[in-house]
C-alpha cells in the first residue's frame, strides 16, 4: 500500500533577504519551522534549511533498514546510533550523504555489521531517491 506525506511552506521575499517556514506537517509532529537561504548556506542561527531535513530523514530511513536486515540476519540491535551528514554547495546543490553508525548488536562480528552497515546504506528507500546524484558513505562501528 503506497502512503503519502506532506507538509507546507510558505515563503516570503526574494531568495537572499527573505525567510520561509515550514508551517506544518501532515503527522504534526513538528513545525512551525524557520527556513532561509543563511541557514542553507552560512549559519543556521536557529533556523533549518532543506539538507538538515534530508540528513534527519536519510539517518531515520537508514536505521529502519539496518536494523530490518540485522533481525532478519538473526541478530537483531539492541540499539542503532546513525547520524547523516549532508554537504551544500551553494551554485552546485547536494553532493554528499555521509552516514555514520555505533551499533550495539549482541552475537554478531565487526566484519558482519560493517557488511549489513553497507548493504543498508544502498537499501534503505532515501539512499535510493538520492543515488546517482549523491555521492554517499557510511562508517560503521560496534559499540
Amino acid at each position: 500500500m503506497a502512503t503519502e506525506r506532506r507538509a507546507e511552506v510558505t515563503w516570503t521575499g526574494d531568495l537572499m533577504s527573505g525567510e520561509g517556514v515550514i508551517t506544518s506537517v501532515g503527522s504534526a509532529a513538528f513545525g512551525p519551522l524557520p527556513v532561509s537561504w543563511p541557514s542553507r548556506a552560512e549559519e543556521p542561527n536557529g533556523k533549518t534549511s532543506p539538507e538538515e531535513l534530508i540528513a534527519a530523514a536519510h539517518a531515520a530511513c537508514y536505521c529502519m533498514a539496518l536494523s530490518s536486515a540485522l533481525a532478519k540476519a538473526g541478530t537483531p540491535p539492541e540499539r542503532l546510533e546513525a547520524s547523516a551528514t549532508v554537504t551544500f554547495v551553494p551554485g552546485t546543490g547536494i553532493t554528499t550523504s555521509a552516514l555514520t553508525v555505533v551499533g550495539h548488536v549482541p552475537g554478531i562480528d565487526a566484519d558482519a555489521f560493517r557488511a549489513a552497515a553497507d548493504g543498508a546504506k544502498d537499501g534503505c528507500p532515501v539512499s535510493k531517491a538520492i543515488t546517482g546524484n549523491v555521492a554517499l558513505s557510511v562508517d560503521a562501528r560496534l559499540a
